[in-house]
């Protein structure tokens, strides 16, 4: 390949390699992959940002590094710039507000659970669902995330807990911005490289993938037996009540979303979350749970039940403890394991979009002054 040829090719994040990828790298280079080992474990294990001092490394995988990753070289390395750094009061809630390369910014949330912490991830800026109660969903699609930005995310949350001195990430939920399955190949690369056990070391066991219904998506995975668990956002136990929160209802309607979760079931025996976000006197009724019963049975299922995160570009409210307990007990007898989720992290607008909404609107009255 010619100089001008390589000059055409645009730079890669080595966040964006798995590690067969980064061992290739050292191959065709005719280098020892063990340098691919040490080089992985820095980035994921080290979580080092930069290799100006590689002191540490043999001479040949300083030279590749000197060679082939920095400005105008072959690859850089993914590094998000921290726009909002918030707790909640609480102290169990942190989230991050993270601008990319092309100044999209996306938002990550750490959750604490008793000593263990647990990421939320986003896997889009913006989102092209939709769903009317949701922030990101509000604001529309913009792009999908590549691995590396996804994997980044968890590089800034380990650092963020080392540097508090906490321990490291237990559980990551693909719950933030974005809809994982909209961007399942970059999705499914991140996951690879974050559940390495030479590296970031989180196991499928501990990741879940929440969807809101790419029935695709679903099928995939249960025809690829990916090990990591599933999530789906429901809402609504009928067509005409699940439409009107999620239009994506339109594209896979109930019973075809259903239909998948059962192949899906039957495929890989794994049990199936569903997301049931409470909002008052929308879908929060003792019929409406046992319309909800109905429709998982034969399924093995647990419901999260979630009270509403309210947001500005939605008027619904969070269902009230009372009929939130109704709704519950309605499961239960119906024999539908289920919890009602805490709500987390209000006060720093924890549900996914909110953050960078509010930054977007203070940007936009700061600029019209």
């Amino acid at each position: 390949m010619t100089t001008a040829a390589v000059a055409t090719i645009a730079p890669r994040s080595l966040l964006d390699l798995t590690f067969a990828e980064l061992e290739r790298e050292f191959i065709a280079a005719k280098l020892s992959p063990l340098h691919a080992r040490a080089l992985w474990r820095a980035l994921h294990h080290g979580l080092k940002r930069d290799f100006t001092d590689a002191t540490d490394f043999l001479p040949p995988l300083r030279r590749w590094l000197a060679e082939q990753v920095g400005e105008g070289s072959r690859f850089f390395i993914e590094a998000p710039v921290e726009g909002a750094d918030i707790a909640s009061s609480d102290g169990l809630t942190r989230k991050f507000l993270l601008r990319l390369a092309d100044g999209q910014t996306i938002e990550t949330v750490v959750m604490g659970f008793r000593g263990r912490y647990t990421a939320c991830l986003s896997t889009q800026a913006g989102c092209a669902m939709g769903c009317v109660f949701c922030a990101t969903g509000q604001m529309g699609f913009v792009r999908h995330l590549r691995p590396g930005e996804i994997v980044a995310q968890v590089r800034h949350a380990q650092l963020a807990l080392r540097a508090a001195g906490g321990d490291g990430l237990r559980n990551l939920v693909l719950m933030g911005m974005g809809e994982p399955l909209h961007n399942y190949d970059a999705v499914m690369t991140a996951l690879e490289i974050i559940s390495d056990r030479r590296g970031l070391n989180i196991g499928p066991s501990r990741i879940t993938i929440s969807t809101v219904g790419v029935v695709p998506g679903i099928l995939r995975l249960a025809a690829e037996q990916r090990p990591y668990h599933l999530a789906v956002s429901l809402h609504g136990a009928t067509e005409e009540e699940r439409s009107a929160l999620v239009p994506a209802s339109q594209r896979w309607p109930l019973a075809e979303l259903m239909a998948a979760c059962r192949t899906y079931f039957a495929q890989t025996g794994r049990r199936i979350f569903f997301e049931w976000t409470l909002i008052a006197h929308t879908n929060d009724s003792p019929a409406q749970a046992g319309r909800l019963a109905t429709l998982l049975k034969g399924l093995d299922a647990h419901v999260n039940l979630i009270p509403l995160n309210p947001t500005g570009g939605f008027a619904g409210t969070a269902t009230q403890t009372g009929a939130a307990k109704t709704f519950q007990m309605t499961l239960q007898a119906a024999g539908i394991p289920n919890t009602i989720r805490q709500r987390r992290g209000i006060d720093v607008a924890a549900g996914c979009g909110q953050l960078r909404a509010e930054k977007s609107r203070a940007e936009r009255l700061v600029a019209a002054k």
